[in-house]
């Protein structure tokens, strides 16, 4: 579904990508792990054209979608959850839901859907989002992408400062996407949670892919998953 080959990306005349390549299948869930700064949400910033790659390609079902703007990205079937979730802090949690619906190719969720994945988020929808929590808003967030029809999610660090029980519903979140046909690229520092849910894991360090292969491998090898991720 999604295919990246050798890609390079700079802020600037900074270079944060060096010759990155992956790909994520069909109804397929996939990890890019790394330390902090070693590329990864530069790797998602140049799937939806935010950091423009200056080489390499970006292919999303077989059409190729390195040099086109965000908004087409978008209307292709890609949505993202950004790492600092980006609702409209002054707009009510119906709103936010409203502006983000969209028909793509794929499925297309309604806001009854999004009931029956967080069950609080009914209660919530006359509230102005800046006056949710950190879990309330990403219920936002996940809901939000899902209303855009995507084949594919991109998660950037979806447990960041999240509760362990939140954390939990949002992998729950992953796993019936999947179940759905519908493909997730999750960044995640908390790393064990996202191997328990992906098929597959790329580790990234200084802008390079330096290893990959099945999740489960990482799940079951402690040792080699220290030393490729330091946990």
């Amino acid at each position: 579904m999604l295919e990246i080959r050798n890609i390079e990306a700079y802020y600037g005349e900074t270079q944060a990508l060096f010759g990155a390549s992956l790909s994520v299948g069909r109804a397929e869930v996939v990890a890019l792990l790394g330390p902090n700064g070693a590329g990864k949400t530069t790797t998602i910033r140049s799937i939806l054209g935010l950091t423009r790659a200056r080489s390499g390609t970006i292919s999303f079902e077989g059409a190729e979608i390195t040099s086109l703007p965000t908004h087409r990205i978008s209307g292709m079937g890609i949505s993202w959850v950004p790492d600092d979730r980006r609702v409209f802090p002054t707009l009510t949690v119906a709103r936010n839901l409203q502006i983000a619906r969209r028909r793509t190719g794929y499925r297309e969720w309604k806001v009854a859907d999004m009931f029956g994945i967080f069950s609080a988020l009914e209660h919530l929808m006359p509230r102005e989002c800046e006056n949710l929590s950190g879990g309330e808003m990403q219920m936002v967030a996940i809901s939000r992408a899902l209303l855009a029809s995507p084949g594919l999610v991109l998660f950037d660090e979806p447990s960041q400062g999240l509760a362990p029980r939140i954390v939990q519903d949002v992998m729950k979140t992953v796993r019936l996407l999947k179940a759905e046909g519908i493909s997730s690229l999750i960044v995640e520092q908390n790393a064990l949670a996202a191997l328990e849910v992906s098929d597959r894991v790329y580790v990234m360090d200084r802008g390079r892919i330096v290893h990959e292969g099945p999740a489960r491998e990482l799940v079951e090898n402690p040792a080699r998953r220290r030393d490729l991720i330091g946990m």
